[in-house]
């Protein structure tokens, strides 16, 4: 929380005070306490802030949240925006101090209204997701905007996709584009996913599917799962990118192994099939279970196959039964059709066993 704003304060401030920054930049974190918590005691507010900044950190002392929200508060009761936004966090998350939106946002605002960039931002976040308050999407990016303003790359981000989507301010792609580019500049990982979801869909932008694919690599070195399936995805049909099996594979792989389930099904299929890695139906079946554990209907469906005809598992229609029902609950129309099929083979005691099994799943 407070690594960004450590060398401005210091900079502000005498010898004594560079003296704790000096120790805290070398590891010497009972030192630097030393130092700051004198300067703290005698009514510094910036020494406060920076000794509930190592409270909070546990540097040079045993971390407590509660001796953070002490100093905290009172570098805020001084106007420190710094201090006021760092206490409207801990309320949000409920640290040292009980959860408390409406404090968080009073707090915010006080900074807020400092033009400190983080308080802005965080203040947005509330509005969007009407945490202490009405949900309002027009002042989310209002203080998006104001923050995006002073550089900030994650209000960059948050502000282009309320024009690509036109919440709260009327959709406009090229403005989408602008502050998408701006935080992508400054390696915003959603920012580039975004972009390349524009280059790749033709929206506002023309269609480039070179340029969908930059920027999915982009984000996708960053390990954004949904990236990385995108990626994945352009080197299977080829777009953008030369056709490439074990590519897509890979980036299947990649974001499967970071909970996508998308990609998980995904890469169950190319097992299946064979393509860019070896046929092998085990393999497919246990990545199709995790894909229908994070809910894909589809994946639901191919695992009630698996069951029933035993491929890679052993053969069992009471849990095909199950997964198709499962499939099917979820909209997925093969599902039902072939649960309603499968029914149709069973004795009354595997249906039994079956709907026991359902009704004992928690609700969706």
């Amino acid at each position: 929380m407070v690594t960004v704003v450590l060398l401005t304060a210091a900079r502000a401030r005498g010898a004594d005070f560079r003296e704790g920054w000096d120790a805290h930049e070398n590891g010497y974190y009972s030192v630097a306490f030393k130092e700051w918590k004198s300067l703290a005691e005698a009514g510094d507010a910036k020494a406060q802030f920076l000794l509930a900044a190592m409270y909070y950190d546990g540097e040079g002392v045993p971390r407590d949240h509660e001796q953070a929200a002490y100093w905290y508060r009172r570098a805020a009761k001084q106007e420190l925006a710094l201090a006021r936004h760092a206490l409207g966090a801990l309320y949000e998350k409920g640290e040292g101090v009980p959860q408390n939106y409406e404090e968080a946002l009073k707090w915010y605002r006080r900074a807020a209204e400092q033009q400190y960039v983080l308080a802005q931002h965080a203040l947005g976040v509330l509005y969007y997701e009407g945490k202490g308050l009405p949900q309002d999407y027009r002042q989310a990016a209002r203080w998006y905007r104001l923050s995006a303003e002073q550089g900030y790359a994650p209000a960059q981000n948050n502000l282009g996709l309320m024009y690509y989507d036109g919440q709260g301010i009327a959709r406009d792609y090229n403005e989408a584009r602008k502050w998408l580019l701006l935080a992508s500049a400054q390696g915003i990982a959603q920012a580039q996913f975004s972009l390349g979801w524009m280059y790749a869909h033709g929206e506002g932008v023309p269609r480039d599917h070179e340029q969908a694919a930059y920027w999915y690599r982009r984000a996708s070195e960053q390990e954004l799962a949904v990236a990385e399936t995108s990626l994945g995805m352009m080197y299977l049909k080829g777009e953008g990118v030369p056709r490439d099996h074990e590519q897509a594979a890979y980036w299947y792989r990649r974001a499967a192994e970071h909970g996508e389930s998308i990609a998980q099904s995904n890469l169950a299929l190319m097992y299946i099939k064979g393509q860019g890695v070896p046929r092998d139906h085990k393999q497919a079946a246990g990545w199709y279970l995790l894909a229908a554990e994070g809910g894909v209907a589809d994946a639901m469906d191919k695992l009630g196959v698996m069951y029933q005809y035993g491929r890679g598992v052993i053969k069992d229609y009471v849990t095909a039964y199950v997964w198709y029902s499962r499939g099917a609950s979820a909209g997925y129309e093969p599902a039902r059709r072939h649960r309603d099929l499968l029914g149709k083979k069973m004795t009354p005691a595997q249906l039994a066993s079956a709907n026991q099994q359902l009704q004992s799943l928690p609700s969706p």
